[in-house]
């Protein structure tokens, strides 16, 4: 069996300066490290228990089977932040039949990022004699 001691999601995106902006300054994903020199150069952020890496130029923009499902501890607040940053909001905060309180925005490419909230009360989060 695989022993998996770390994760990342890379991306490529189409304007690399337009994405390190829009994770680092507008999501204000911390910068966990950076590689490489001029306009193409590698940044790896912080993405809760793993990483989100922005490297390389595509001239195509992801497909669009490609999400980031971001769990926050309250979708409202990070709805205002985003949205006080200027981030498009593409859905505002619902909570869905399932019980999780889901928003969605965009990256600069299109990649849908899901920002959710397990609710205390949700069986993702507790299950009563486990």
């Amino acid at each position: 069996m695989v022993h998996v001691l770390s994760s990342r999601i890379l991306l490529r995106p189409t304007d690399p300066d337009r994405s390190r902006a829009f994770y680092g300054d507008r999501l204000g994903l911390p910068v966990y490290r950076e590689f490489g020199t001029g306009p193409e150069r590698g940044t790896v952020y912080f993405l809760g228990g793993g990483f989100l890496e922005l490297s390389g130029r595509s001239t195509e923009p992801p497909s669009s089977a490609t999400r980031l499902w971001l769990q926050v501890p309250d979708v409202e607040a990070a709805h205002h932040e985003l949205r006080d940053a200027g981030v498009a909001i593409v859905r505002p905060p619902v909570r869905e039949p399932w019980g999780l309180i889901e928003m969605w925005t965009a990256d600069p490419d299109g990649t849908p990022i899901v920002l959710v909230e397990v609710p205390a009360d949700h069986p993702l989060r507790y299950r009563p004699g486990i």
